[in-house]
C-alpha cells in the first residue's frame, strides 16, 4: 500500500504493479468470482465456492436435502472413480449417501462435461460410464449403445 493509501502495489514472480484502490478492488472482485461460481445443467447445477468446496444440487431446489458437499471437486472425482462401470443410485448409496441426494449426483455425472457417463435406464435410474480411463481420464472405445433421453 502506497503510503497515503491510495495505491496497492503487487508483485507477482518478481514483477511488481502499481494499482488503485479501485483497480485492486475490482481485480479482488474477479478473482473471488472466477474461484466461486456456479453451473447449471438439465436438472443439476453444480457450485465451486471460494473455500475449495463443491457443491451438486437439484437444479432449482431450495433445501439443503437436495444438494451435497464435497471438500473439493477432486473428492466428487474419486468418488466417481470408485463406481463400477454402471451403477444405480443404490451403489452411489453404498458411499453413506442417502435419499434424494444419490439420485442428483447420479444425474449429475451425467450431465457434468467432466465425467464421461450417460443415463441408460430410467427405472432404477442406471448410469453407464462411456470408457474412460479412471487413471488418466482419456477416453476409449465408448460402448455402441444409445442413451436415454433424460425426462
Amino acid at each position: 500500500m502506497s503510503e497515503d493509501g491510495s495505491r496497492l502495489v503487487l508483485t507477482l514472480n518478481g514483477d511488481s504493479h502499481e494499482l488503485s484502490r479501485q483497480a485492486a478492488a475490482s481485480l479482488r472482485d474477479s478473482l473471488c468470482e472466477a474461484l466461486t461460481r456456479r453451473e447449471e445443467f438439465f436438472r443439476t447445477a453444480g457450485e465451486h465456492r471460494d473455500d475449495g468446496s463443491y457443491v451438486v444440487s437439484r437444479r432449482a431446489a431450495d433445501s439443503a436435502g437436495h444438494s451435497k458437499v464435497f471438500r473439493s471437486f477432486r473428492e466428487l472425482e474419486r468418488l466417481y472413480d470408485q463406481l463400477p462401470e454402471e451403477f444405480t443410485a443404490a451403489e452411489v448409496g453404498r458411499t453413506g449417501l442417502t435419499g434424494g441426494r444419490r439420485h442428483v449426483l447420479l444425474r449429475h455425472f451425467a450431465e457434468h462435461p467432466r465425467f464421461d457417463c450417460e443415463l441408460v435406464k430410467r427405472q432404477p435410474l442406471t448410469a453407464r460410464k462411456r470408457g474412460v480411463d479412471a487413471e488418466d481420464r482419456t477416453a476409449v472405445d465408448p460402448p455402441k449403445e444409445e442413451a436415454l433421453p433424460a425426462d
